[in-house]
């Protein structure tokens, strides 16, 4: 048997595919649930770092730096095998949705405190004068500004967590590693793994790009 049959076996491919296929059906959908809840819960904490009560801002500071500390895999086993213990269970989806959201949420939050940050102070005082409220200030004025900051970061941070969507095979959610780490046991043959990671590319490889694309033409405006 050679290099080929054991690695890019295409008869094992085929029959392979469909498993591959349901794999990835569950880690986009995974991917999207994380980008959209943890963007969202990022831009709560990102306000809460700048704006609420000393208490809850020290607060926002903690959650950050300890959820941009910890390796995304021991947020992932902390929630789906210690939670348990104190009467709290996740399925393996559920639990992977909230450590992913949660890690993301804390790069979300820095980011957008960045750019809201770097939105010129007369705004808010412009916004004052006009006897807008703060939240609507925010709303209206200031995170629409920021957002445009922040996009190539945001892009780049969807695309660490789309990757990071591979741990949730540990903890035996149905994934696109997972299911071809069991096609690969089914066939006794790794090609299964080959496959998974040409889609991982195949996905990833387009979004970097996109990524690389949104720096320089946010990088441009900048200059004018």
């Amino acid at each position: 048997m050679n290099v080929i049959d054991i690695f890019f076996n295409w008869s094992v491919l085929l029959r392979a595919f469909p498993i591959l296929i349901r794999g990835l059906g569950n880690t986009l959908m995974l991917g999207i649930t994380a980008i959209i809840v943890g963007s969202a819960a990022g831009v709560l904490v990102c306000l809460m770092r700048l704006y609420a009560p000393r208490a809850l801002r020290v607060l926002a500071i903690l959650y950050i730096d300890l959820m941009r500390a910890m390796p995304m895999l021991v947020v992932l086993i902390l929630i789906y095998y210690a939670l348990p213990f104190v009467g709290i269970t996740f399925s393996s989806f559920q639990a992977a949705a909230v450590a992913l959201s949660m890690v993301m949420a804390a790069y979300t939050a820095e980011i957008v405190r960045a750019g809201v940050e770097a939105v010129p102070r007369g705004q808010f005082e412009a916004s004052a004068s006009l006897g807008l409220p703060f939240w609507r200030t925010m709303h209206k004025v200031v995170l629409p500004q920021a957002i445009r900051l922040v996009i190539p970061p945001l892009a780049s941070s969807s695309v660490s967590l789309i990757k990071d969507t591979s741990l949730a095979s540990v903890v035996a959610m149905n994934d696109l590693l997972k299911q071809a780490t069991d096609a690969q046991a089914l066939f006794a043959n790794p090609t299964p793994l080959i496959g998974a990671a040409i889609i991982y590319v195949a996905i990833l490889w387009p979004l970097v790009r996109l990524t690389g694309r949104l720096e320089r033409r946010y990088a441009r405006k900048g200059q004018h």
